[in-house]
């Protein structure tokens, strides 16, 4: 599963299509203000559909952040796929983080599980507990089990996931977004440590968040 590129996420290009068109309608009215403004728009929106290339690292036994942003969270708490206390890494992602998530592990597609909920702010710890969220069930190469659960916000209302179940899936590939939010938690295999700390930046496909002990 790779969905392609073009420095834009897909899914954003109708949102941006649509602030260039009104623009351009605007300038043409000359109405400059309104105009200014339809620009400052629009170039948000494709600043925040942003999709840059990334360099995945190659080593064995690393997994990598699925999302842009900040370390928010790691706890021991229950997988919501398997009900088993593992390990949590949580990324937050703030409106100009690039917003297309990307796969941790070499593996295969287990289990998708959409879970409606809230919309709470994704930073609190209540969020992936009561949040609209989609969990996906990952089986890596050595037949360890990850759960990668993609987390509306207080703004986030669409969850985008290009995975199906049986997808075989590369550290790394771009495989959803979250449109306009917001958080991405890994609960880790009882052999994976987490390599990040509470308050680190971290780089989908790019930062490794968790290694093989």
């Amino acid at each position: 599963m790779q969905k392609p590129s073009i420095g834009m996420s897909l899914e954003g290009m109708p949102f941006f299509g649509l602030c260039v068109l009104l623009t351009l309608v605007l300038a043409i009215c000359e109405l400059p203000f309104l105009a200014l403004l339809a620009f400052i728009v629009t170039a948000f929106v494709g600043h925040f559909f942003r999709d840059p290339a990334r360099v995945v690292p190659q080593d064995k036994g690393v997994a990598v952040s699925p999302a842009d942003g900040k370390i928010c969270k790691i706890a021991r708490e229950a997988d919501p796929l398997t009900g088993e206390e593992r390990t949590v890494v949580c990324v937050f992602m703030n409106v100009f983080n690039v917003h297309v998530n990307r796969i941790p592990v070499t593996g295969t597609v287990k289990k998708l599980l959409y879970i409606p909920g809230k919309f709470f702010n994704a930073s609190l710890d209540k969020a992936s507990k009561d949040n609209e969220r989609l969990a996906m069930g990952v089986e890596d190469e050595d037949g360890q089990h990850w759960t990668v659960v993609q987390i509306a916000g207080l703004i986030a209302r669409r969850i985008v996931c290009w995975a199906e179940e049986g997808d075989s899936i590369v550290r790394g590939n771009r495989y959803g977004l979250i449109k306009f939010g917001s958080r991405l938690d890994v609960y880790l295999p009882e052999d994976y440590v987490s390599d990040v700390q509470v308050g680190d930046i971290v780089f989908a496909g790019q930062s490794v968040l968790a290694r093989k002990k």
